[in-house]
């Protein structure tokens, strides 16, 4: 006999629910908003820190290196310790190291407390999405959810610029760290309802976990390296010598592992592989794009930096609401096929940019094409991930889908950086939609949707 919940118990049930999934919002937002707020506070923390220009890159960057270095690992540790332990550390984390950045007597305390700030982020982006996982356990509301996570993160991204240009106007740059201290709080608070259910006990595969840090640390530097100054230099050549040792060795170390970081069950799975593809795919397209572009209008077309950030909007504006139709159109449609329309969107902005020169109408339409395009790409291959993934591994999937994230921006940056034409940008763009499409069509002819057994 089937009990049914009464609707007074339903009611109650839903306030909680919007609390906790707030404090997965909340902890999502902060980590998006961090990357791209510093931007318009540097020349301000320049002047106060009497800071050389060359270091300046590395107070944004040391953030964004550490953060996709530990991806892979935290997943695998929250799975290990529990996605609610590994989630509240992790903000409490972030709020201190927020602190210390806000507190930087020079130039190097800052970007070693940036630095320390990537590793509490690394541990907040997948024990979020396995515990979202927990609190949405039918395949339709995680997938809204997702949606709706992803817009939220979109908003951080576009937002992070204007809040950062009001703090610094109202009281310098190291208001813009201070702000981390009241969200990370609220995410604290909000995130105690949240699952607390124990980890699975394995034992840690610490040689797993030292390779897949060294190897995404050095690719995600030399790759940031060769994109801004050249592929050519000792550095990024070294630092990518160092992945791909870490990477040709690290098969071989997971084969011997009782329980490795990224567990061959996982990668059986060809929808885990395929969304990995996606998430590599639809990241370099947006942000090697972004890079280009902007690269584009100051140097080439000459605007300004507020002219610049005003040209983006048709680009970065619908990042904060396409994924929030994408989470409801994958419920109607399926993940794969929603995928595969967000990659024809980007193959005809490729395309277009091929042939349509550089006028202003051709950029709005690419514009607007990538712009709907990899944001509709994105919510669905995490919420595939979610649902394909068994719940024991739901962190360590999400951990290996942002790390594949971040090596994908890290990836565009370097790769379109190097590019001096924009038909040359739109080949590099179309050829990437195009081979992800291979990879994602055959999934999507599938007329029924997949669910996790």
């Amino acid at each position: 006999m089937t009990t049914l919940a009464s609707p007074r118990a339903t009611g109650a049930a839903r306030p909680r629910t919007a609390l906790r999934f707030a404090g997965l919002a909340a902890g999502n937002f902060m980590i998006t908003l961090d990357a791209t707020v510093l931007n318009v506070a540097l020349p301000d923390l320049r002047a106060d820190l009497h800071a050389p220009a060359a270091a300046l890159p590395w107070a944004v960057d040391a953030y964004t290196v550490v953060l996709a270095g530990l991806m892979l690992a935290s997943g695998s540790i929250a799975d290990r310790w529990g996605p609610r332990r590994v989630y509240q550390v992790a903000l409490a984390g972030f709020a201190v190291f927020s602190l210390a950045c806000a507190l930087a007597p020079n130039v190097g305390t800052l970007i070693a407390g940036r630095a320390l700030l990537g590793v509490p982020a690394a541990g907040l982006v997948p024990a979020s999405m396995a515990l979202l996982a927990a609190l949405c356990p039918t395949p339709d509301e995680r997938s809204r959810k997702v949606g709706v996570l992803v817009a939220i993160s979109g908003l951080g991204i576009a937002a992070g610029p204007v809040v950062g240009g009001a703090l610094v106007a109202v009281g310098g740059w190291r208001t813009v760290f201070l702000l981390n201290l009241p969200i990370a709080l609220l995410a604290l608070v909000a995130s105690r309802g949240l699952d607390a259910r124990a980890g699975t006990p394995r034992p840690l595969d610490r040689l797993g976990l030292l390779l897949s840090v060294i190897g995404l640390v050095a690719l995600t530097f030399g790759l940031i390296e060769a994109g801004t100054g050249g592929w050519l230099r000792p550095l990024p050549l070294a630092a990518l010598l160092v992945a791909v040792a870490a990477v040709a060795v690290f098969p071989a170390a997971q084969r011997r592992a009782a329980a490795p970081v990224l567990p061959s069950a996982l990668l059986a799975l060809k929808r885990v592989r395929v969304d990995l593809v996606a998430a590599v795919s639809a990241q370099l397209i947006y942000y090697g794009l972004l890079f280009a572009l902007a690269q584009w209008m100051i140097t080439t077309r000459g605007d300004s930096a507020a002219e610049g950030g005003l040209a983006f909007l048709p680009m970065t504006v619908p990042v904060a609401f396409v994924p929030l139709l994408t989470g409801r159109l994958v419920v109607r449609f399926g993940a794969h096929r929603m995928m595969c329309a967000g990659l024809t969107l980007d193959l005809l902005g490729g395309l277009l940019l091929v042939v349509g020169g550089s006028s202003s109408w051709t950029i709005l339409a690419v514009q607007l094409l990538v712009g709907a395009g990899s944001p509709m790409v994105i919510p669905a291959f995490i919420a595939d991930m979610s649902a394909a993934v068994p719940l024991e591994l739901a962190a360590t999937g999400q951990g290996a889908l942002n790390a594949a994230r971040q090596t994908g921006t890290a990836l565009g940056v370097a790769v379109f950086g190097t590019l001096a034409t924009l038909p040359a940008h739109g080949c590099v763009l179309a050829v990437a939609a195009a081979l992800t499409l291979a990879v994602v069509a055959p999934l999507a002819r599938n007329r029924r949707r997949a669910r996790p057994s």
